[in-house]
């Protein structure tokens, strides 16, 4: 039987990756539109944007090329962002996973630094390593932005170079241009130790990411 990519509802104590939906939009709107300042090499839609991006979304979904979801509030409620399995690799069998990436991800202004990040980084990366059983995991990001890069790191990921005129700029006034990617990974082997510390991190309430 051929491997179905779809993320089930992963649930933490800080957050909750619900798989994207349309209910989803009124809380994506709201809180992309908290403070876009930190959006400078990420694109983020606008609130009059949100319907056409899930909509988007779904689409990549129902051709098996990404898991797209909310992330949500436990507290609150409230959705605070996306996040996304994507890039899917099959074993040549192509009845398993072999790797997975983790992007398409943005937090709301009021949730960066708060350590929902970190949390719902070890939901995504736990569910891929212990329930599909992938041999690696990546997560890439434009070069230059240095605020992405630490995050990244600092959920464990190994840097592991950059990757010149990789794919689409989403930086102001870069339309039509390439930018150079930050590749980071993970792999099955390193996954213990990465657990490990991210479960002190979250214990300790080390709120970096």
């Amino acid at each position: 039987m051929a491997f179905m990519l779809e993320g089930p509802v992963l649930e933490g104590t800080r957050v909750r990756l619900e798989p994207l939906a349309h209910h989803h939009a009124q809380g994506l709107a709201a809180a992309a539109e908290e403070d876009r300042s930190s959006y400078g090499f990420t694109w983020v839609p606008t609130a009059a944007e949100v319907e056409g991006y899930i909509e988007t979304q779904l689409g990549r979904a129902a051709a098996g090329l990404l898991a797209p979801y909310a992330q949500v509030d436990r507290m609150s409620g409230r959705v605070v962002g996306a996040t996304s399995y994507c890039d899917p690799r099959l074993w040549p069998t192509g009845d398993a996973l072999c790797a997975i990436e983790v992007g398409y991800t943005w937090l709301a202004a009021s949730a960066q630094g708060t350590g929902t990040n970190t949390e719902a980084k070890y939901l995504l990366f736990r569910h891929a390593f212990e329930n599909w059983g992938v041999a690696r995991l990546d997560l890439k990001t434009d070069a230059r932005n240095s605020r992405c890069r630490a995050a990244i790191e600092g959920v464990g990921a190994r840097f592991e170079g950059v990757l010149r005129n990789w794919s689409r700029s989403r930086a102001a006034g870069e339309d039509g241009l390439l930018r150079d990617s930050a590749i980071f990974s993970i792999t099955a082997a390193e996954w213990p130790d990465c657990r490990a510390a991210l479960e002190q991190r979250m214990a300790q309430g080390l709120p970096r990411a």
